[in-house]
């Protein structure tokens, strides 16, 4: 019993790893623009470097964790994580930068695409979807952290007055993935066996799937929701800096934990409501939502905007998950392949918040940031346009406690 406490141990620290590395660059972007002296567009290629590895990289690690198993892909992605942190912490000019969140952003992919698997296999296919809910407060609780811990770094004495100081960051991430690629190495790792929702498919599959319009349209709802997140979460503190003269360390690092924060507590409700509603409907309502919270960021006055930008992200919360079972439920044969495809398509991660960059520069940032409202426009179209072959199983509000009690009285 000791062993798969040990090893879910590792993998709730996996998931809260790759979080806080993750979430970090949204709070860093005003820094780094002021320390290098960017352009918004030259600004906007360092999340581009890292998405963009999770365009290039989703379906060949899909294939590496089938074909060498999972310690074989958590060394190899630790291992990448690790190169661009030692590459950031050693060389920190601009290119090496954009270079070394590339690497990190491989080894985040390959690290998403062997966790959820180990994470079932470890806990059992009866207490997967706890262990994925478990996973979900770990994953928000340390995308709130990560900006705490820059502003605290920040606020240091002499600290704003010193360029670079947010490198010390990387280099404490070099020794924490010097303890994961020991970690992984002693552990007992079991081997997987993939569902079909798992495995990664042939090349004629993929070429089967991609020319069904479904698995287009819902390739592009994924570009669009994790363009719209990123977008928010990398601009906002850089946003609030400009039109409102929020410190970034401070007001801005705060917005930005708070935003994965309020994302993280909507994603339990949306879990409630999906119990009790269709999933394009609740879909429907949560992007409504967000449009008007970044309608209020962008045009509302400081301490609205300071509000309204954390506020988006509770209304992103429901949206990658309904967006990705929607794709799944549309589609009758292939769903590994098709997550797969889904997957590629957090490279929106990258393209948007560059298109925003690039627009930012020519219109100013306000304006460019009306980009998200396209994507989000695109989002409230799923709503209406999905025919899932499944729908979510739903009961009514009095059944849910029921349901809630015969579970309690079962354990």
């Amino acid at each position: 019993m000791r062993k798969p406490v040990l090893l879910m141990l590792f993998i709730m620290v996996t998931w809260f790893v790759i979080s806080f590395v993750t979430n970090l660059i949204g709070p860093l972007m005003p820094t780094i623009i002021s320390d290098f002296h960017l352009s918004l567009f030259l600004a906007g290629v360092l999340p581009f470097s890292f998405f963009i590895a999770y365009g290039l990289i989703s379906i060949p690690a899909g294939a590496l964790v089938e074909k060498r198993g999972p310690r074989t892909t958590l060394l190899t992605a630790f291992a990448l994580n690790l190169a661009g942190c030692l590459a950031i912490g050693l060389w920190p000019v601009y290119g090496v930068v954009i270079a070394g969140l590339f690497l990190i952003g491989l080894g985040m992919a390959m690290l998403q695409v062997v966790i959820n698997p180990l994470m079932r296999t470890t806990g059992g296919e009866a207490h997967f979807a706890f262990f994925a809910v478990m996973a979900q407060l770990v994953f928000g609780l340390a995308s709130y952290l990560s900006p705490m811990a820059y502003a605290a770094l920040m606020q240091q004495p002499g600290a704003a007055t010193r360029p670079l100081v947010w490198v010390q960051l990387y280099w404490a991430f070099v020794v924490v993935y010097l303890v994961m690629i020991a970690l992984t190495a002693a552990l007992r790792i079991p081997h997987l066996t993939l569902t079909d929702s798992e495995r990664a498919g042939t090349l004629a599959t993929y070429r089967e799937l991609i020319r069904q319009r479904p698995v287009q349209l819902f390739f592009l709802g994924i570009i669009a929701y994790v363009g719209t997140e990123q977008s928010l979460a990398d601009w906002m503190s850089q946003f609030l800096s400009t039109y409102h003269h929020y410190d970034p360390a401070r007001e801005g690092a705060h917005a930005v934990g708070l935003f994965w924060g309020l994302m993280s507590i909507g994603c339990v409700l949306g879990m409630v409501l999906l119990r009790l509603l269709d999933a394009r409907l609740v879909l429907a309502v949560f992007t409504t939502c967000a449009l008007g919270c970044v309608a209020l960021a962008l045009f509302g006055e400081a301490r609205l905007s300071l509000l309204a930008f954390p506020a988006s992200g509770f209304c992103l919360s429901v949206m990658w998950s309904i967006i990705f079972s929607l794709a799944l439920n549309s589609v009758p044969r292939h769903h590994g392949a098709f997550s797969g495809i889904l997957c590629t398509g957090i490279l929106g991660g990258a393209v948007v918040p560059l298109l925003v960059g690039l627009l930012g520069d020519r219109v100013g940032l306000r304006l460019a940031m009306l980009t998200v409202f396209a994507t989000l426009g695109f989002i409230l179209s799923v709503a209406w346009w999905a025919r899932p072959l499944i729908n979510n199983e739903t009961v009514g509000l009095l059944d849910l406690f029921n349901l809630g009690r015969r579970g309690n009285a079962h354990e």
